[in-house]
């Protein structure tokens, strides 16, 4: 590479010909690139495996619908087979799902390991 420096008010500075900058800064173009590339691998692989919620389930939760409904339709269930699974009544999840009820803490953590989400997700408060 040919290089000189040169000393100005600012401090010194490198010169090199325009070719040479070139080639320098398209290395490091390409070098980010590949970064970029190795940080997008690397997020794919912690998230596979994990259940990530569809944003159109998302958008039911977070416009304040029933969290248990939510989930239980995003897994096409039933409220039978939910309550079934879950060790619950129908009357009692419906009870749930339309707010009558809160659900105790136990009975939400089962139904949380049925639809195999965190339990801080059904929490209603």
């Amino acid at each position: 590479m040919n290089v000189r420096f040169q000393k100005t008010p600012q401090g010194e500075v490198a010169i090199l010909p325009r070719r040479e900058f070139e080639a320098l800064v398209a290395r490091a173009e390409a070098d980010e690139d590949a970064g970029t590339a190795r940080l997008v691998i690397r997020a794919r692989r912690e998230v596979a495996g994990e259940d990530l919620i569809p944003k159109a389930v998302a958008d039911r939760l977070a416009a304040g619908e029933s969290p248990v409904r939510v989930f239980r339709e995003w897994h096409g269930l039933t409220q039978q087979q939910l309550a079934r699974k879950s060790g619950l009544t129908q009357g009692y999840l419906s009870d749930i799902e339309t707010g009558r009820r809160r659900g105790t803490p136990l009975r939400l953590r089962g139904l949380a390991d049925v639809l195999k989400v965190p339990l801080d997700l059904l929490v209603v408060g």
